[in-house]
């Protein structure tokens, strides 16, 4: 199963774009060995819209274009909490089911559309916190190389 993060806005060079792609590399020699390939991520650009609905608007058809088909996990604030092994159990499961791609969806500033969170499979939270975009973008990839760890049977995550 192929993995994409697909992320409103572009992360600049500094510590976030370093920390995602040590885990985006470690994830992705993990990642070989047990049917998953990738992460691979696609940045979108910002909304220009004058309000924050019409920006999210055309976020939404941006990520939806780029989007392929399969499991679409929206991150934002309002999904639901998921732990590590039942997340890493989700798409062991959307894997074995001959699921070909995961897509990892971030929004912007101003977050996702409604509409966007109603079509994906899964929306997920990383708590009731507002996180800033590139710190979420950190935390999925981190996230998605811990999955991987607990597949893989690897002793990086301690339950």
């Amino acid at each position: 199963m192929r993995l994409t993060v697909i992320a409103v806005g572009r992360l600049k060079d500094g510590p976030e774009r370093a920390l995602s792609e040590r885990y985006r590399e470690r994830a992705a020699a993990l990642g070989r060995g047990i049917g998953l390939s990738g992460p691979d991520i696609v940045e979108i650009a910002e909304g220009r819209g004058r309000r924050p609905e019409e920006r999210k608007r055309e976020e939404e058809q941006a990520i939806l274009a780029k989007a392929q088909p399969g499991l679409i996990i929206a991150l934002d604030e309002r999904g639901r909490p998921l732990g590590s092994d039942a997340f890493a159990q989700r798409l062991a499961t959307a894997r074995d089911a001959g699921t070909g791609h995961a897509g990892f969806v971030i929004g912007g500033a101003d977050g996702l559309s409604e509409a966007l969170r109603e079509k994906a499979d899964i929306t997920l939270a990383f708590g009731a916190l507002t996180i800033p975009h590139q710190i979420v973008r950190v935390l999925v990839l981190e996230q998605l190389y811990r999955a991987m760890t607990i597949i893989a049977g690897h002793p990086y995550h301690r339950a």
